[in-house]
């Protein structure tokens, strides 16, 4: 497959162009034939004309890429190597939503022919792909895993809004359903990843690793936000602890704020809910989700208190959020947590406007019944500076006192304004 794939004697195809899609697909095309699929045909129209829907590409990113964007069965099935890129979501009630990945294993089905190979990227339990994945593929297609076609995992790392730890420079973990196709789905992503690859022995312990990576930053971000609770109380700032306590070589560095996003806020469901299936609860990794999810109440408890105690009218009182998405220096507002402390602020009865430099109006509106304010007020009782932009790190004090009450609360989650705005109260986690 790999010789075949330098030759362009045969295509690989990359389904889902999100995030993580796009950027693989790019890649790879500018070594091998690709197709790029989506079942979005807007978004498709958008990718010919060289434009990225995420924000995260530029123009130059799209040249002399050898690649066919389509949202057609037909073209799919032009390819012999096949990548799933699709995401992995939780419903309400934060168990696993399998449509996505369960779709795309249906088109797979419909196209994949003898000798083909597929690779899941999408963050999954352990299991999912052969168990819940290949059964799909099979059933439509007739064909057998391992005498048919090969099958494979390869947890995506893609960071949105990283321009450092891009794909080439990341290490690849890899895995196959046998000796001869984890080899091959390794040469082939050496291709592109020039950082190498890590051989897993198997495809669940390929999916595994991939989910204690977010499960693990999950937790620790949740000891900070605890410890941050913790340390309002003591009337002592969590960053300076954090500062103190860094300066031993082996003090990991983490640190408090609003968890949300496709990965870390979601990943640790996963890994719980197979854990449950087999007959164990969860009891460390619940835990920490528990601390994060409440993260939004508690942010707006704060604010709250801070206008119950020095303004007159605390209902339409009016509060301003800078920054809407998951996380700093992108577009993306998918699970972000910032809608939950707009929710909360809500319930107050308070006017909330919010602002962000990368976020879309009409996206935070279809996602979370608000969008962003056509205009700022100079009356704001309290300021949450929720995600740390760039654009936002240099504010000036006179900018911000112009848009506050004399008795206004700086919420600085990110705690990147410490000892800057002394004519106002300050608060960070």
């Amino acid at each position: 497959m790999y010789q075949e794939l330098i030759k362009k004697e045969k295509k690989l195809a990359v389904i889902g162009l999100g995030y993580v899609g796009l950027p693989i697909a790019l890649e790879f095309a500018k070594n091998i034939s690709v197709i790029g699929f989506d079942i979005n045909k807007s978004r498709i129209e958008l990718m010919k004309k060289g434009i990225d829907p995420s924000n995260e590409l530029s123009s130059k990113d799209f040249e002399n890429a050898d690649i066919v964007f389509t949202d057609s069965l037909e073209d799919l099935k032009e390819a012999s190597f096949y990548i799933v890129a699709v995401p992995t979501p939780v419903d309400d009630h934060n168990m696993p939503d399998l449509v996505p990945v369960s779709k795309a294993s249906e088109t797979i089905g419909k196209v994949i022919k003898k000798g083909d190979y597929v690779v899941f990227e999408s963050t999954v339990y352990p299991g999912c792909t052969e168990e819940d994945c290949l059964p799909i593929i099979e059933q439509l297609s007739g064909l057998k895993m391992g005498t048919d076609f090969k099958l494979g995992y390869s947890p995506e790392r893609i960071n949105p809004g990283d321009k450092e730890h891009t794909l080439a420079k990341i290490i690849k973990v890899v895995s196959g359903c046998d000796a001869e196709s984890t080899e091959e789905i390794a040469k082939t992503y050496e291709i592109v990843v020039k950082a190498g690859v890590h051989k897993a022995s198997s495809i669940k312990v390929a999916e595994a690793a991939k989910i204690i990576e977010n499960t693990q930053r999950d937790l620790n971000i949740a000891l900070m936000n605890e410890l941050s609770i913790i340390f309002d109380k003591m009337q002592i700032n969590t960053y300076e602890v954090l500062e103190a306590a860094g300066t031993k070589w082996n003090f990991l560095r983490f640190y408090p704020g609003l968890v949300g996003g496709h990965c870390i806020g979601v990943d640790p469901y996963y890994l719980t809910y197979k854990a449950n299936q087999l007959g164990y609860d969860s009891k460390v990794i619940l835990a920490g989700r528990v601390i994060n999810d409440e993260m939004p109440a508690y942010v707006a408890k704060k604010v709250v208190q801070h206008i119950i105690k020095h303004s007159k009218n605390v209902a339409g009182a009016n509060v301003l959020i800078l920054g809407a998405t998951f996380k700093e220096n992108v577009s993306d507002i998918r699970n972000s947590k910032v809608a939950g402390v707009v929710k909360e602020l809500l319930s107050y009865s308070l006017n909330v406007d919010v602002a962000d430099p990368y976020a879309s109006h009409d996206e935070l509106m279809h996602e979370y019944g608000f969008g962003l304010a056509p205009e700022l007020k100079n009356d704001y009782a309290a300021v949450i500076v929720a995600v740390s932009h760039d654009e936002y790190k240099n504010l000036s004090e006179e900018y911000i006192y112009g848009l506050t009450t004399d008795n206004a609360l700086i919420a600085d989650l990110k705690g990147i304004y410490r000892n800057k705005f002394i004519n106002r109260k300050y608060w960070s986690l």
